[in-house]
Formats: C-alpha cells, structure tokens, sequence
C-alpha cells in the first residue's frame, strides 16, 4: 500500500523543477548565447568544422576555477553545442586551460603536459592565481604564475571568472590568431 502512494506522489505530486524563463532571467542570459554563437561560427571557420579541444590543468588551484569551467560543460551552459569538448589528453588538445598559480610540485607536470600537446597549443592562464600568483604570489611554494613556466596566449582574470568571462576568453584567444 505504501509503494502504491508513493507511485501517486511521484507521478501526481507538484512539478519540483525550475520554469526554463525564470532561469533565463537570472544568470544565462543573452549575451553567453550571442558569445556561444560566434564562437561556435569561429571554430567551425579555423578547425573546418570539428570542435576545439581542451585540457584543463590544475597547476597547484583552490579548484575554483576548475568548478567554473567544469560548469561549462553541465547540461545548463552545454558548451559542446558551440563546438568546445574537453579532452583526457593533452596530445589531442588544441587549448590547454591552465588554473592556479604553479607550485614548485606541479611546475615539471605542467611542463610535461605542455611539451605533450601538439603544436601550435594555445594557453589560457585561467584566474588571477595563474595569471601572477594570485594570493600565494612570493610563497616558497609558488613558482608564481603559468608563464613563469610555459607561454600564456590569454589571461582570464578572476577569482574565479565566470562561465561568460571563460568564453569571452577563449573567443577572444582565437580572434588572436598570432598563436
């Protein structure tokens, strides 16, 4: 008797999911999808149709950053449909996403990944720790920010930058076109 009301709540219950234009009005607004859409006609025009590549590396983060752009590819921002994929790999990577600042543990990894992904690989120091050190600038162990260790094409600055910001940098990484 007890599974059958449960049945009759689930199936007859109130709809506990979110109004679509509710959410639409608050944070995803109209700029990410008109950001989303010049992206998605800039990728298709450099890389002939296949999505960009990315991989993300930790350098020594508070994994902030890592939240934001990992964000980006839940089902709310859905980054694939602009032709973005994140990758396992950096020796499929096209864009290496780089967060913290590089502690003296990571700066051989760092390196490492870097050296593994193919050439010409365009590097986003993402936040303001990869970008010079953030808060952990001057610490023993802190090499200091990404470009200390490999080159930096982009910097995102923020603490974290948003989902919008990581975008807009990106976009404008491949507007650069001097990688």
């Amino acid at each position: 008797m007890k599974f059958l009301q449960l049945l009759k709540i689930l199936f007859l219950g109130p709809k506990v999911t979110e109004n679509a234009e509710k959410i639409k009005e608050t944070d995803k607004d109209d700029s990410f999808e008109a950001v989303g859409k010049e992206l998605k006609e800039t990728i298709q025009h450099l890389y002939g149709g296949r999505s960009l590549r990315i991989r993300a590396v930790d350098a020594g983060s508070t994994n902030a950053e890592e939240i934001e752009f990992t964000a980006l590819n839940n089902a709310y921002y859905d980054i694939d449909r602009f032709g973005l994929t994140f990758v396992a790999s950096p020796r499929h990577a096209d864009m290496l996403f780089v967060s913290g600042p590089v502690t003296r543990n990571l700066e051989k990894a760092l390196l490492t990944t870097y050296e593994a992904a193919p050439s010409p690989c365009i590097v986003v120091a993402l936040g303001d720790g990869a970008i010079d050190g953030g808060i952990w600038k001057d610490s023993y162990a802190v090499v200091g920010g990404v470009e200390k260790v490999i080159p930096v094409h982009i910097r995102i600055p923020g603490n974290p930058p948003r989902p919008i910001e990581i975008l807009r940098g990106v976009l404008h990484a491949l507007n650069q076109k001097n990688f």
